[in-house]
């Protein structure tokens, strides 16, 4: 069994303080300045990372009003998914940015990809580390894909079954990871 991982010089595992990781997500409700601004407060927070998502609409769902994809109560009601996704989204050219001022700042930054364009780009960045999503732990390919970058991975496991957590634990060992 695994006892540590390495990211940014920081060990985590059994022995080790907490690793604690501020969610960026969609907070920058569309703004730049805003995403520089959350990344700088988490640093003064003292956490150890700080964690977005990398996507675009377009490789996350299609653009569609059949009723499968119209979201249906809650903050969003009525919204079809390609638009939340298309509003909530990190566009890709800030990533440079984001990094590069995370580095300013003396945070370690890095992502939750959700397609192969994403890990791309975040290889292109340095990233250090990769998040898997809940709903993308059944995303074995993606997981290979990422896996083959010999990074870390956490992965997050609250949809997910023990047998699906297996596969992909297996499949990122497989991978290289």
């Amino acid at each position: 069994m695994l006892k540590k991982v390495e990211i940014n010089g920081k060990n985590i595992g059994i022995g080790y303080p907490p690793y604690i990781i501020a969610e960026m997500s969609a907070n920058h409700n569309g703004s730049l300045k805003r995403a520089l601004e959350t990344i700088k407060i988490a640093s003064k927070c003292g956490v150890d990372a700080i964690k977005m998502q990398t996507y675009t609409a377009e490789t996350m769902t299609i653009d569609c009003e059949n009723e499968d994809f119209l979201i249906k109560g809650g903050l969003w009601n009525g919204y079809k998914l390609y638009d939340l996704y298309k509003e909530a989204h990190t566009p890709f050219e800030w990533h440079y940015d984001l990094f590069e001022f995370a580095k300013e700042v003396g945070i370690t930054i890095f992502s939750s990809p959700f397609d192969e364009t994403a890990v791309d780009l975040l290889e292109s960045l340095g990233t250090p580390a990769y998040k898997i999503a809940s709903f993308e732990i059944l995303d074995l390919p993606l997981i290979e894909y990422i896996a083959k970058t010999k990074k870390p991975i956490l992965m997050s496991t609250g949809m997910a079954s023990i047998e699906e957590i297996d596969d992909a634990v297996n499949t990122a060992l497989k991978g290289g990871c």
